[in-house]
């Protein structure tokens, strides 16, 4: 079969709680163009797929033409890239199963590929950041929640149903673990994802009375207690080295069992720098098994925020077969 055209062009979107990015990106990884809509706004999952299309459509229309657009990769939190659904998200405003992909390859009319964010990270990791020439590493996600992915060989593992890479859930303390989210206790988003954190911040601010910028905070977050360990608060640094032995030791878990190159740390929390890094790296060191110790990098992401997963999820666009209403 002769074909004489080449669509250059795919659709990345990022659906996170409070706003979905959508952008045009070329064969080259260059975002030609790219737009938001407020995703709390839409209650109803069907007016905000109808508001996402028309708007593609629209930004597509007028960079290039629509025509030219080959396919659209869409990262979202708890999305499986097996059934290109959303599976039950805590973080969205709409629940159950919801076929995203199904949804999206009959209302544009493109071939779609849903994965999550970690999955998402992870490509684009390997195209355009830290992770550019590495086979085996493991991106972790930390922020609202902990999640991970592992590219093995230069493949994305996604185990037999989808949901491989929960590193988030895997238990760090056996006996009186805090309660997760998910469930079960012990789990080591309890300990290092936001509210993880500012658990730990009561805890050590109940432990002591020293002073410390974070009492009487109006508004504590990780950020703030980032910002207060740049002040040299004392107990805002401890809050960070707890978080930090708890990271490495999960990390040394996985570390052992995968073998990776490089962990790459992503999402708000990675950027708390030394004072999370530093300790996670001594426990890590400490916990990991012996032939695999000083192996394995460190590393948080250097792509820029507003781009990292629009171009993560065009990556995943350009895998998925090519498909079209309208050829």
């Amino acid at each position: 079969m002769i074909q004489n055209t080449f669509k250059t062009c795919v659709v990345g979107i990022d659906i996170s709680d409070e706003e979905t990015i959508f952008a045009i990106v070329d064969i080259r990884g260059n975002i030609i163009a790219q737009d938001s809509i407020p995703t709390f706004e839409y209650v109803n999952f069907n007016d905000f797929i109808a508001k996402l299309s028309d708007s593609i459509v629209m930004l597509a229309e007028a960079n290039g033409g629509y025509e030219n657009i080959r396919s659209i990769g869409i990262s979202t939190p708890s999305g499986n890239y097996l059934t290109g659904c959303i599976e039950h998200s805590p973080r969205l405003p709409w629940g159950g199963r919801i076929p995203l992909a199904a949804m999206m390859r009959d209302r544009m009319g493109l071939a779609t590929a849903v994965a999550n964010d970690a999955h998402v990270r992870a490509l684009g990791e390997a195209a355009f950041g830290c992770a550019h020439g590495m086979s085996t590493f493991i991106v972790v996600v930390i922020g609202y929640g902990v999640g991970g992915c592992l590219v093995s060989n230069g493949q994305v593992h996604l185990g037999s149903n989808g949901h491989a890479g929960e590193i988030g859930h895997t238990c760090i303390i056996l006996d009186n673990g805090r309660q997760c989210a998910c469930g079960r206790k012990g789990c080591l988003e309890a300990y290092c994802s936001n509210n993880g954190i500012l658990t730990t911040a009561q805890e050590v601010l109940a432990e002591s009375n020293a002073p410390s910028l974070m009492r009487g905070c109006e508004k504590l977050t990780p950020k703030t207690i980032e910002e207060f360990c740049n002040q040299g608060d004392e107990l805002s640094i401890e809050v960070y080295k707890r978080t930090g032995k708890f990271l490495g030791l999960g990390l040394a878990n996985y570390a052992s069992i995968a073998n990776p190159e490089a962990f790459i740390l992503t999402g708000g929390i990675s950027k708390a720098g030394k004072w999370l890094l530093e300790p996670a790296n001594e426990a890590f060191e400490e916990n990991v098994f012996h032939n695999t110790r000083n192996k394995v990098k460190l590393l948080t992401s250097t792509l820029v925020d507003s781009e990292r997963d629009v171009l993560g999820a065009s990556v995943l666009a350009w895998g998925v077969k090519e498909y079209s209403l309208f050829k």
